[in-house]
């Protein structure tokens, strides 16, 4: 008892009871956010900023060549006028991949919101999961035997219509946009679930009580909602698939020439590595200029 008093008359001190102070709630957000912040420091920053700095060098470091820091590689669009060409049709292919992205992965969203609930819910949305459990490679290389003349396509064409021609378009940009979808389609499909469930369905039903027809319902309440996932899921598609080059390469054969294509040479055949990063960098800023251009035509649409 003697003990227990004279610990609690300490804990108390001579002025009353001591609090413990606080820690500042810098320190708190600090430690939470340092181990993250360290890891994108190391893993993504570092990188970047290394290849940066290739990108002004006049050779890559590895070698015995003299390094000079020059703007010569920033250059490449101007002294290589090809270049232009294929930047232009990476930016189409880009653009066509979230395009019909859009379409079907909004759809596929609506029906899965709309029409299912429970298990059977959660059993499509791991079956829209599926792509990313298998390797890229392997989805890619499928798709060759798919498109091919006198792949599957074909034979099942020649199954309903034996006299019917050949209808494999394997290497041209139409089966790289095929391929593109098939990796990146998922990407928009849970961007546009996740913006439609968060939906009150008492609009969706007042709507149709009023006699909205479905076509209303759909372009003129739910896509306007949804904009936030649609435009996410965009940006999630586009930036990544200008620069693939995987897809392009195994199923565009000759046409499938890329700024991804050219990148990867650039680093791995010519062991160029400043022109590589400085194509990479102007990729990236064109990328930036396109967003940001209509960013406020974007943000209107979203308010609306």
């Amino acid at each position: 008892m003697l003990n227990d008093r004279l610990i609690s008359a300490s804990e108390r001190g001579p002025s009353g009871p001591r609090s413990r102070r606080p820690l500042p709630p810098w320190v708190s957000t600090t430690a939470l956010l340092l181990p993250t912040y360290a890891w994108l420091t190391l893993a993504v920053f570092l990188p970047l900023l290394t290849m940066f700095v290739f990108s002004f060098m006049s050779a890559t470091p590895m070698g015995k060549a003299p390094i000079v820091f020059t703007l010569k590689q920033y250059r490449a669009f101007i002294d290589q006028p090809y270049l232009v060409g294929i930047g232009i049709t990476s930016l189409l292919i880009g653009f066509w991949t979230t395009l019909s992205c859009a379409v079907l992965g909004f759809l596929a969203a609506v029906a899965l919101v709309r029409s299912t609930f429970g298990k059977t819910r959660e059993m499509l949305l791991i079956l829209i999961l599926l792509p990313f459990w298998t390797n890229g490679l392997v989805r890619v290389f499928s798709w060759t035997m798919v498109l091919r003349e006198n792949g599957f396509l074909d034979s099942l064409l020649h199954m309903i219509a034996p006299d019917a021609g050949s209808i494999g378009f394997l290497y041209t940009r139409y089966a790289v946009v095929v391929g593109l979808v098939h990796g990146y389609l998922p990407y928009m499909i849970l961007t546009c679930y996740i913006a439609l469930v968060a939906i009150d369905d008492a609009i969706v039903e007042a709507a149709s009580s009023l006699g909205a027809r479905w076509w209303t319902i759909l372009f003129k309440i739910l896509m306007p909602l949804a904009a936030p996932g649609l435009i996410s899921g965009a940006v999630l598609i586009f930036i990544p698939v200008i620069g693939s080059f995987m897809e392009p390469r195994i199923l565009g054969g000759r046409v499938g020439v890329t700024m991804g294509t050219v990148i990867e040479d650039q680093f791995t055949q010519a062991f160029n590595w400043p022109l590589g990063a400085s194509l990479s960098f102007t990729l990236l800023a064109v990328v930036l200029a396109i967003f940001a251009t209509f960013s406020g035509v974007l943000r209107r649409g979203t308010v609306a």
